[in-house]
């Protein structure tokens, strides 16, 4: 089980170890560097595959169609993409909070939800994972996508999803996994480590940013380990589906 798991004094940063303290700080300099083309990016790298599988999420948030008040917090959703596809599936009642740490990335989506006219429907949030700045019971759902594995105590941060949902409330957990099938494991290593790396040097100028992006995916636990996790921050009826040869896990939990 990685060491960030556990309040240890060190983790680790991509395949570096880190002391626990300093992680954050990597992690917000990294994502400061990519923000302005970070939706461009997952395009490229993920050959919009990325859309699919958020479109997975949320069909499993499924916000009522009506007038009726319906809550949805987005962790680490900066530029706004998951919660303005939520808000869009829901009648005029749903609303949702994109709370993340990165003030850039918050930036972002705050321009791209005026574009969009999404400004009165999506809040956005300076807000870190482990000490949310929210209410106990304040949403009846919360997602995060492809965020949780840069969090630096991820037991804390399941904790705080928890304590901010309603009872019955559920949490979605979108997160890359552990590629397990013969030929597309070394097919998926290469792509990751070299084109990657060299894509995001080519659009967005910086190739190192990504560099640990792709260390970061290969030292998150298998759905079965983060399952655990979940399971000990309190959530039950816990499940996770993968998908696309198991390059990603949808993982779900319920507050009982």
């Amino acid at each position: 089980m990685p060491q960030d798991l556990n309040d240890t004094p060190d983790t680790h940063f991509g395949y570096r170890t880190v002391p626990l303290t300093e992680k954050q700080g990597l992690v917000d300099d990294v994502f400061h560097k990519v923000a302005r083309r970070y939706d461009i990016m997952n395009d490229l790298m993920s050959a919009g595959m990325h859309r699919v599988w958020k479109d997975a999420l949320v069909s499993k948030v499924r916000p009522p169609q009506t007038d009726r008040a319906f809550r949805h917090l987005d962790l680490a959703g900066g530029t706004g993409d998951v919660a303005f596809r939520v808000v869009r599936a829901g009648g005029p009642g749903t609303r949702s909070v994109v709370a993340d740490i990165n003030l850039e990335m918050l930036a972002v989506g705050r321009e791209r939800a005026r574009k969009a006219g999404l400004d009165e429907r999506v809040e956005f949030a300076e807000a870190n994972a482990e000490d949310l700045p929210f209410a106990d019971c304040s949403f009846d759902v919360a997602t995060i996508a492809f965020g949780i594995r840069n969090v630096p105590r991820i037991p804390l941060a399941l904790k705080e999803m928890r304590r901010v949902l309603k009872p019955g409330g559920r949490v979605l957990v979108l997160e890359f996994s552990q590629v397990d099938l013969p030929f597309l494991d070394k097919l998926y290593e290469a792509y990751s480590f070299k084109v990657i790396p060299e894509l995001g040097r080519r659009v967005a100028g910086d190739g190192e940013p990504y560099q640990y992006l792709v260390e970061s995916i290969r030292r998150f636990p298998a759905p079965e380990a983060f399952a655990r996790l979940m399971r000990e921050a309190g959530f039950g009826r816990v499940s996770f589906t993968s998908m696309t040869g198991n390059v990603v896990a949808l993982h779900s939990g319920y507050r009982i």
